[in-house]
């Protein structure tokens, strides 16, 4: 993550700016259909560009069945995402490669701290009502409260949907404003904006802009919950919006897919979307991240294949 003098503050909300957006819905289906086919990177920098992709996950667990057992395999894998054998041939270090944080539910954010101990590894937390953001207020900011007194550095969370579907912007506004509030200093903000939720892509650029101007340090696209979470539509849209602030404001934020990311091949599409949006910079775990779980053990697989020559079986690949 960025350092706190470099964090997005917010700004006032431009309500003229907000409602001046519109977005061409068959212009960015143009553009996101040919992002993959346009750019193609084979061997030794697609294996750079896997390896990238590592570092920039937030490796997730987030079902009603976590145990702290899990969560500390997890962490593991998180510790050392692939194989000795295969970092030894790449030429890394142990522990030279890490992914960019763990990602678990409040309480689950103790067992992860402490399995995490000794790294530079952050442990980011949902908070805010999580998945839905329908409980009351003075609950999701507890939750925020827990989450950052158990030794979270980073905050994942909702907003209420329904701000954003009856266009009422300034609550919005003053929701978001109030949980960056409640992160302060201890814990970087990154807002769900939950996209398939949301009723039209010019809504979604809205939102997006509406998160960064009440300080977010991040926008999210999903929860991995929804029935639609992170496509490159979506992703189009929210980076621009990033693009649009940084250009007025002069502060970068930081991007997040997530839900649905789980092949090496998506990895490298979402890439590509940052490179040609954004910039080299924005390639870099501080201004972006994956959500994922799922998506490490075929990213593993793949550069297993680089520097073999086959694949392995999926059981060669642990995730702890």
């Amino acid at each position: 993550m960025t350092s706190n003098d470099n964090r997005n503050p917010g700004t006032p909300l431009d309500l003229d700016w907000v409602l001046r957006t519109h977005v061409n819905r068959s212009a960015v289906e143009r553009r996101t259909a040919t992002l993959s086919t346009r750019r193609s990177v084979k061997k030794v920098w697609q294996a750079a560009w896997l390896l990238r992709s590592v570092s920039c996950i937030d490796l997730t667990t987030l079902s009603g069945d976590d145990t702290p057992g899990r969560v500390h395999r997890l962490c593991a894998k998180a510790r050392q995402p692939l194989r000795p054998d295969l970092l030894e041939v790449l030429g890394f270090e142990k522990n030279e490669l890490t992914v960019g944080a763990v990602c678990v539910y409040p309480n689950m954010v103790r067992p992860a701290v402490d399995a995490l101990r000794g790294s530079n590894i952050p442990v980011a937390s949902v908070a805010a009502g999580f998945p839905a953001g329908q409980t009351p207020m003075a609950q999701r900011i507890a939750e925020i409260e827990q989450a950052i007194e158990y030794g979270a550095k980073e905050i994942d969370i909702v907003i209420s949907r329904a701000h954003v579907l009856t266009g009422n912007w300034q609550a919005l506004y003053d929701e978001i404003r109030e949980f960056r509030k409640t992160c302060g200093d201890s814990a970087h903000m990154k807002t769900i904006l939950a996209t398939g939720d949301l009723g039209t892509l010019t809504q979604v650029h809205q939102a997006s802009l509406i998160a960064m101007m009440a300080g977010s340090d991040f926008i999210k696209t999903s929860t991995g919950k929804e029935s639609v979470n992170a496509t490159l539509d979506f992703g189009l849209v929210m980076v621009r919006a990033i693009r649009n602030y940084a250009d007025r404001t002069g502060f970068k934020v930081g991007f997040k897919p997530a839900g649905g990311v789980n092949k090496a091949k998506q990895s490298l599409a979402w890439q590509f979307l940052m490179k040609e949006e954004l910039g080299d910079e924005w390639l870099m775990p501080d201004l972006f991240r994956i959500g994922a779980s799922s998506l490490l053990t075929d990213l593993e697989r793949q550069i297993s294949h680089y520097v073999s020559g086959h694949y392995a079986a999926r059981h060669h690949m642990p995730m702890g």
